[in-house]
């Protein structure tokens, strides 16, 4: 489980804080919702709960252990090892295959190619895109990409999910293989937070968080 307590954060110093001191728990194995308009931090909040930035003031915990103010070296082994974070843009590789892209995770966090490469093909042929393994990036489309960037974040069987607007460019049948990917992982254990302004995505949470 990830909670808050007392969150703000501002990307400038002495900049307005966003998040108001928030509190929060986002429970093991189910889907919470982030939702709230453009510019309100949903994004933010998801890249805070990722460790990829750190809050201005308040804390992060990971089953009630502290994280925001460890070392670098651990942030970036809980990413490793822990989490699975699904960009908003898919964030691929342009250089590399398809399959390259999703083994990456694995291999990052310990698992052997040819497993990865397995558990990745399982993945790409569960959402639709194994047959595009061999592309690179540049050679497919956005839903593909995004789809392909699920597999990236699922390949380690992470125990945390965000997901950055990840249905924001789909059509409607792209977005329900995205959705019943991510509440897949949360019926495995996960924890899975969703940020979108979606009013199908919000309908699809077990809890939603508006900020």
């Amino acid at each position: 489980m990830i909670g808050t307590n007392g969150l703000h954060f501002s990307y400038t110093k002495g900049g307005t804080e966003i998040f108001g001191g928030l509190t929060y728990d986002f429970p093991e194995g189910e889907v919470t919702v982030v939702t709230g308009p453009s510019g309100s931090g949903k994004s933010t909040l998801l890249y805070l709960l990722g460790l990829l930035i750190t809050p201005t003031s308040g804390t992060i915990s990971y089953d009630k252990r502290s994280v925001s103010g460890i070392p670098d070296r651990e942030r970036s082994h809980i990413r490793a090892q822990v989490v699975g974070f699904v960009f908003q843009d898919a964030a691929l590789d342009p250089t590399r295959t398809v399959l390259d892209n999703v083994v990456e995770g694995a291999l990052y966090a310990g698992s052997r190619r040819r497993e990865a490469e397995v558990r990745a093909r399982e993945l790409l042929e569960s959402l639709g895109v194994r047959l595009r393994e061999t592309h690179r990036p540049g050679e497919v489309s956005g839903g593909q990409a995004q789809r392909i960037g699920i597999c990236r974040a699922l390949i380690k069987n992470p125990s945390v999910v965000l997901a950055d607007e990840p249905t924001g460019n789909l059509d409607r049948e792209s977005a329900e293989v995205v959705l019943a990917a991510l509440s897949d992982a949360a019926s495995t254990g996960a924890t899975v937070v969703i940020s979108s302004h979606d009013p199908a995505v919000v309908q699809r949470g077990d809890h939603v968080l508006a900020i």
